[in-house]
């Protein structure tokens, strides 16, 4: 199949789960299943069919990799900076953005250092959601995609949770991407996670860690993993005693924070591991932020199985299709 299938099955993935689970975020779990049925919605509707801002924004990220020449800190973050501050403006951005990520726009609109733009309390899964483009560089080193998911996670998100669950989202994607097996993931972001738990990446995040009330980088960063950890634990709970039927959220959490989308995306992506289509719907039929969930189980089962994952027909009915294109064929090319 090559990486160029996979990495447009898990970028456009992204779009299909978000557009699926866009008219479900706001509705609770009784009104979803009166709509839809058990099975939550399993059809594209609309033509285009409409995303939120999980997917502008992670198009954003995509654009902003694709266009620095060197993926290093000094270069990355000015265009990170300028491709959310257009986001942020644009007339498109009505899909209800999140409150933090506004936030921490309009304030590096105002010129701050990064650092002190981002909102520090703030694990939103929008430092998450949005990611996957890091994870589809196929030949990119696991430190620069770590320093990169961190970075642009906490552009607008300082909790440490917030950096932490961003690079295993990445990590995820990309070792999907190599074709690790789907059943592995839960093992392999454990080993990751432990493994980097007082990892600080100063180079990349510079004095984040400062404004966060604690006395060391290590013990700052310790708290994210930490929480991940934790949300990789319910995770395996679950798995333990699989139900395809039960709310996914009820066991991994609400997805509305970063850890708990990671867990509750995957959970969705692995009860339904060989059926791409009917995880969408179970992650758009949830009690949670069915979006962010949405987009994330679509990110992970397009890396895993590219784009013969998702009905033929979609490809010309979703929004941004040409950017969706264009932009899973450079970050696969990138590196070549």
């Amino acid at each position: 199949m090559g990486n160029v299938g996979r990495v447009t099955g898990s970028l456009f993935g992204l779009a299909y789960g978000d557009a699926l689970g866009r008219p479900t975020e706001f509705q609770s779990l009784p009104e979803i299943i009166d709509t839809y049925g058990p099975s939550g919605p399993v059809a594209l509707e609309g033509d285009p069919a409409l995303v939120t801002d999980d997917t502008q924004m992670a198009l954003a990220v995509a654009w902003a990799v694709c266009e620095t020449p060197s993926l290093t800190p000094a270069e990355v973050e000015p265009r990170l900076r300028a491709r959310f501050l257009a986001w942020a403006r644009s007339p498109e951005n009505n899909r209800a953005p999140g409150r933090t990520c506004m936030r921490a726009c309009g304030w590096l609109a105002d010129g701050r250092r990064w650092q002190e733009a981002s909102v520090l309390g703030s694990k939103g899964c929008g430092a998450n959601m949005r990611v996957a483009p890091v994870g589809l560089l196929p030949d990119l080193d696991l430190d620069t995609l770590a320093g990169l998911a961190q970075l642009q996670a906490g552009l607008t998100h300082g909790h440490p949770t917030g950096l932490a669950a961003a690079e295993l989202t990445a990590y995820a994607v990309r070792v999907l991407l190599d074709g690790v097996p789907l059943a592995d993931l839960p093992a392999r972001l454990r080993d990751r996670a432990t493994g980097q738990r007082t990892v600080y990446r100063g180079d990349w995040l510079g004095d984040l860690w400062s404004r966060w009330p604690g006395d060391s980088a290590e013990e700052y960063i310790a708290r994210g993993w930490d929480e991940c950890l934790a949300a990789i634990d319910r995770l395996d709970a679950a798995l333990r005693h699989p139900d395809r039927t039960a709310d996914p959220c009820q066991f991994t959490g609400s997805g509305s924070v970063a850890e708990e989308a990671l867990a509750t995306g995957l959970l969705c992506a692995l009860l339904f591991a060989d059926e791409p289509v009917a995880a969408l719907g179970r992650a758009a039929a949830t009690s949670g932020d069915s979006d962010s969930i949405a987009c994330l189980t679509g990110a992970f089962l397009g890396a895993a199985h590219g784009m013969n994952a998702w009905p033929a027909d979609w490809a010309s009915r979703i929004e941004y299709a040409d950017q969706l294109r264009y932009l899973s064929h450079t970050l696969a090319d990138r590196s070549a």
